[in-house]
């Protein structure tokens, strides 16, 4: 069973941004990841939308980078775990994603692919509370990000 992945945008378009590389990626990452019958939801938004979404769902009120939805709501996703159908929203800024860019020195789309795996990981149900978690969290999202870079998907792929 194929990966569904869906990108939107909001608050665009933004410039330098190309949601076919963005879900061509994610589609690698989710293969990476061993996932399969799975939909995946991608927003591209600007600061403003991102500002209202982190201020309603954590109490933050200022922009931020990604924010990650699960579908279901209640268990985090586990890679052997029975995959729901829909497995959430990842939410990024692009706003956000370029001047961190400009900033690390590299493209916008790398820095989007970090942001999407790093949201992708949230959404299955990794986190980065203790210093443990924030190492393993860096690990696995350097792992899907060298993933989303290849030039084929699948196992083959080396």
């Amino acid at each position: 069973m194929s990966n569904v992945v869906k990108v939107t945008t909001r608050g665009g378009p933004f410039a330098g941004v190309d949601a076919r590389s963005v879900c061509l990626r994610a589609g690698k990452m989710l293969s990476h990841l061993g996932l399969s019958g799975v939909e995946l939801s991608i927003a591209l938004v600007d600061d403003a939308c991102i500002r209202e979404l982190n201020r309603d769902y954590r109490s933050i009120n200022k922009p931020t980078d990604v924010l990650a939805f699960a579908m279901d709501g209640s268990e985090p996703v586990g890679v052997t775990d029975e995959l729901p159908e829909l497995l959430g929203d990842v939410v990024i800024s692009v706003p956000t994603a370029g001047k961190q860019a400009r900033r690390m020195g590299h493209s916008l789309l790398d820095e989007l692919t970090t942001l999407l795996a790093h949201g992708l990981l949230h959404l299955l149900g990794r986190d980065h509370a203790t210093r443990a978690d924030e190492q393993a969290m860096k690990r696995r999202t350097a792992e899907l990000e060298v993933a989303a870079r290849r030039r084929r998907s699948g196992p083959e792929a080396g």
